[in-house]
């Protein structure tokens, strides 16, 4: 081996090194490990609510008056009882301490949910107290990596 080959493998096994104070990946999340937990319950209620909800637009068929309300009424009930399953998980995510950016981030992502009229409009139409919560909200989600639960998109897609 040369030396410049020698240097570049030494750099290499020095950069793969984890210095004192740095960790693996792994090791960065067990702090808030639960959150990780409830965030990804929390993500799954969310694209089941988003299925059940754009079954309302593939009714493509003419139906009659009473089938549609049956349809519409069986539809609302699978909604409500996702929403039931979903707001322990809620309560959880927002008594749960964030210790590391992933977990803050989680915590941006349940708040954005929660007060997701503030993405209703574009940013220049949202009041000032709005427009900072959202801003502050976004910055979190994208330093930790998090999209928010819905899309800034015109197609307003889930996650």
């Amino acid at each position: 081996m040369n030396s410049t080959t020698s240097l570049r493998v030494k750099e290499l096994n020095a950069r793969n090194e984890l210095s004192a104070d740095q960790k693996a990946p792994a090791e960065q999340l067990e702090p808030d490990f639960a959150l990780v937990q409830l965030d990804t319950t929390f993500v799954t209620l969310l694209l089941e609510i988003s299925a059940l909800e754009s079954q309302h637009g593939d009714d493509r068929e003419p139906r009659d008056a009473e089938n549609f309300r049956s349809d519409e009424a069986g539809r609302t009930q699978k909604i409500e009882s996702v929403l039931a399953r979903l707001a322990p998980i809620e309560r959880a995510i927002m008594a749960t301490p964030a210790r590391t950016i992933v977990g803050l981030g989680i915590k941006a992502r349940h708040a954005a949910y929660v007060v997701s009229e503030h993405w209703d409009v574009p940013i220049e139409q949202v009041e000032w107290d709005a427009r900072a919560v959202r801003l502050l909200i976004e910055a979190i989600c994208k330093v930790a990596g998090v999209r928010l639960p819905f899309s800034n998109d015109a197609d307003g897609a889930l996650l």
